[in-house]
């Protein structure tokens, strides 16, 4: 994957030059390899750039400013959406690239990965026990964490008792 950022080599905007070397210092520092593209010296790169930024994102005017992101074809944002990813700390989300091991990023994932696991683990055992269990007698359940949770209704894991075995 190829993250592409439209930059503009000879801008008299302060603010964008600022926005741009902010962006590149940034994936320089996490070693994300890219490929900056000029729109100014590039009228090829401009029209790209401006054709492939989505209706929804771009200013009032309809031209797009320096630094877009892109991941190959797929926009990613501008320098406000990366930098909101950036205080985030999901860049790699962001970018669409996978997080690398040990980042905060990468941490979150497989953080939440466990608990869905967690949570899959404890319904699959609350059906065993349902099952197992004496025509219309109730199991009470809290999954070991003082939850009580309803079987057959789309609860999504939370509230309610577990129902009686219907026979």
């Amino acid at each position: 994957m190829v993250i592409k950022v439209f930059l503009a080599s000879s801008s008299g905007s302060t603010a964008i030059k600022k926005k741009q070397q902010d962006v590149v210092g940034f994936l320089e520092a996490l070693k994300v390899d890219y490929t900056p593209l000029d729109i100014a010296c590039n009228e090829d790169n401009r029209m790209w750039m401006r054709q492939n930024v989505p209706e929804d994102k771009k200013p009032a005017n309809g031209i797009p400013l320096p630094p877009q992101i892109f991941n190959e074809e797929s926009y990613c944002g501008d320098y406000d959406t990366f930098f909101d990813a950036k205080e985030d700390n999901l860049v790699y989300t962001f970018l669409g690239l996978p997080p690398p091991p040990g980042s905060k990023e990468g941490q979150a994932e497989e953080e939440e990965e466990q608990e869905e696991e967690d949570l899959q683990s404890e319904e699959e055992e609350e059906l065993r026990q349902l099952e197992s269990a004496p025509c219309g007698q109730g199991l009470k359940s809290g999954g070991g964490r003082g939850r009580r949770r309803r079987v057959g209704r789309n609860t999504g894991g939370r509230g309610g008792v577990v129902e009686a075995k219907r026979c």
